[in-house]
């Protein structure tokens, strides 16, 4: 059975002005999704900066997002680390939270081999047996690329090893892992410009940045695909295209904590080494959310 089907939203981690995590916000914000028809909460992901909050923050707040959801939606916690023991310790933590599953990117900055990767996957599944994983690619911020081979070996040896988030942005890998995982492997797209393409090649969702401003859309554009709608899935995937390009003009979660803000979301500041946006590429992330019809505060 898949974790979800649909669109789970990578969702922001609210800060107050001092820096601190803003928990009331966080809450509204849960709840906002959860009204707005979103499947699942992605909980710490690199759109909630858990590069930059310590590891008593991170599990306060994959901690904290459960117990407000609830069971209401599944909540994916984000658990991966550059260091396998790290991502051991965060996984078996989050686990016993009571996470539905848990989001592990790639050792970043190692640069590991397959051979490392099978070895780092199976290591951190087998300390939480009763907890699935989605493994996440994200090449282009990790500088470590799960080859198709290794995602299928690791999904058909490693029993709670069943999802892939994939973010490399390459649909002819993306194809070749699929035809031949034999229906070993959830797919999920990691990038909101490719979610029709990627439900195409057998993806049950998006784990979405989109998401964070347009809950019921994203919703919608995966659910028409789902229930055969394919045109009307790609007219929604097209309208979006635009916002979407505002959304990753500078390097996430940049603006789309931006543009929460400038909705009157008040979810407060970055984390350095992440700044304010530019001023003008915040200009035309205003323009791209007025255009797609969302409103400004």
């Amino acid at each position: 059975m898949a974790i979800f089907k649909g669109a789970g939203v990578a969702i922001v981690t609210p800060m107050h002005e001092d820096g601190k995590v803003n928990y009331e916000k966080l809450e509204e914000l849960l709840e906002e999704q959860i009204a707005n028809s979103t499947d699942a909460i992605i909980i710490c992901g690199t759109t909630g900066e858990s590069s930059t909050l310590t590891h008593g923050e991170h599990l306060q707040t994959i901690k904290f997002a459960i117990d407000k959801v609830n069971k209401r939606v599944p909540v994916i916690a984000g658990t991966g680390s550059n260091c396998t023991e790290t991502a051991v310790m965060m996984a078996k933590e989050a686990a016993s939270y009571g996470a539905d599953a848990l989001l592990v990117v790639t050792p970043y900055y190692n640069k590991a081999t397959q051979k490392g990767l099978i070895a780092h996957y199976t290591a951190i599944a087998n300390a939480v047996p009763e907890t699935p994983i989605i493994m996440y690619n994200v090449p282009s911020r990790t500088g470590c690329n799960i080859q198709p081979a290794t995602a299928v070996t690791l999904a058909k040896n490693v029993k709670n090893i069943v999802g892939i988030k994939e973010a490399t942005g390459d649909l002819s890998q993306i194809a070749k892992m699929m035809s031949m995982a034999d229906g070993a492997l959830e797919l999920y797209s990691g990038n909101d410009d490719q979610v029709v393409p990627i439900l195409s090649l057998g993806g049950l969702g998006v784990i979405s940045v989109l998401s964070n401003v347009a809950p019921k859309y994203t919703h919608d554009m995966v659910m028409k695909f789902l229930d055969g709608d394919t045109k009307g899935a790609a007219e929604y995937q097209l309208k979006a295209i635009p916002l979407i390009n505002a959304l990753f003009s500078e390097v996430n979660p940049i603006p789309v904590k931006t543009a929460l803000n400038l909705m009157g979301k008040n979810v407060g500041p970055l984390r350095m080494p992440l700044c304010e946006m530019e001023d003008t590429t915040k200009a035309a992330l205003a323009k791209a959310l007025e255009d797609f019809g969302i409103k400004l505060a």
